[in-house]
């Protein structure tokens, strides 16, 4: 990467390589396997045979399509979802702010013990996602702002990865954002505005959060012979726990695009809709829609869906007083 002038990289790559943690710390490329072999305590042969490894596993990994400009060709007029120079640098700036409040919010809400306090951190941050996102949109409407739809590539691990899946698509469609899960290569390729990507990427993770903590929390399962029953449990459970917050963020996107804009915003987000659909025609031509599979502990659905009934939604929609407990 430190071949390449900072200019032609796409922020994406820098990012994702600070979250890696990864950095050049070798002075010079020759120099690398002696380096490598000095830091790990290893010999030449290790360092032959973790290369070959490496190779095996990226001849055999399927082509995926291009996410954005490779490494020495980007240039800001042509990334994707890159503001345009209409949009200010003033508002980017609030927007980072304005994300930076919603992460301490999802923080706090997930670390209270009061499901009160947790309400009250949730309404607030989805107060402030939904006004970010609207607000974004509007804004590229009235500035002619040409950016369309980027994506991201989020993890969806084992265990229990098909409900995990179905989590990720319910969040991603109430944010207006298609997600298209790679099961086979352990991730979903997500798209939609960058606003609102943000939004899908903070409230799965939350969300998830909160589920395997009441999943965990449940303990254990076992039939009346003793035979363990926690798996078929925690499954149901979590197919559950995504059907019912699918149900509750589709009620509070239809109240937030409701509320928000009048009749200006219809068109607008309808524009944006048929965008993203057709970034994920173009991307993938010949996707195929799946089926959830079946639930076969009932147990594990009623508790998964009291579980949504309780989680809070830290992301972009505002639920404030929709969801109150007797």
């Amino acid at each position: 990467m430190r071949a390449y002038s900072g200019a032609t990289v796409d922020d994406r790559w820098r990012e994702q390589l600070a979250l890696l943690g990864a950095e050049a710390w070798w002075e010079d490329d020759d120099e690398h396997p002696g380096a490598w072999c000095e830091r790990e305590g290893v010999d030449h042969a290790a360092y032959v045979a973790a290369a070959l490894e490496l190779v095996h596993l990226l001849e055999y990994l399927p082509r995926l399509p291009r996410m954005g400009p490779p490494p020495g060709t980007s240039s800001a007029a042509d990334a994707p979802g890159r503001p345009t120079p209409s949009a200010s640098a003033a508002s980017r700036e609030v927007g980072q702010r304005t994300l930076g409040r919603v992460r301490a919010l999802l923080a706090k809400a997930e670390s209270t013990e009061f499901p009160e306090e947790a309400e009250a951190l949730s309404a607030r941050a989805q107060e402030l996602m939904a006004r970010h996102s609207i607000d974004h949109a509007l804004l590229a409407a009235e500035t002619g702002d040409t950016g369309g739809p980027a994506g991201r590539r989020i993890p969806v691990d084992n265990p229990y990865d098909a409900p995990k899946a179905v989590l990720l698509t319910v969040v991603a469609e109430a944010n207006r954002c298609r997600a298209v899960w790679h099961r086979e290569l352990g991730f979903a390729t997500v798209l939609g505005f960058p606003a609102d990507l943000a939004a899908v990427e903070m409230l799965f993770t939350s969300l998830l959060v909160q589920a395997t903590a009441a999943m965990v929390h449940a303990g254990p399962r076992r039939d009346a012979r003793g035979r363990s029953r926690t798996r078929s449990f925690r499954h149901a459970f979590l197919n559950a726990y995504a059907a019912r917050i699918g149900e509750r963020l589709r009620e509070a996107a239809n109240r937030a695009a409701a509320g928000a804009g009048g009749k200006d915003l219809l068109p607008v987000l309808a524009a944006r809709d048929r965008a993203v659909d057709h970034a994920v025609d173009t991307m993938f031509p010949n996707l195929a829609k799946g089926r959830a599979g079946s639930v076969s502990n009932y147990e594990g659905w009623v508790a998964g869906r009291a579980a949504a009934d309780l989680a809070t939604l830290n992301g972009r929609l505002e639920v404030t007083g929709a969801f109150h407990r007797s």
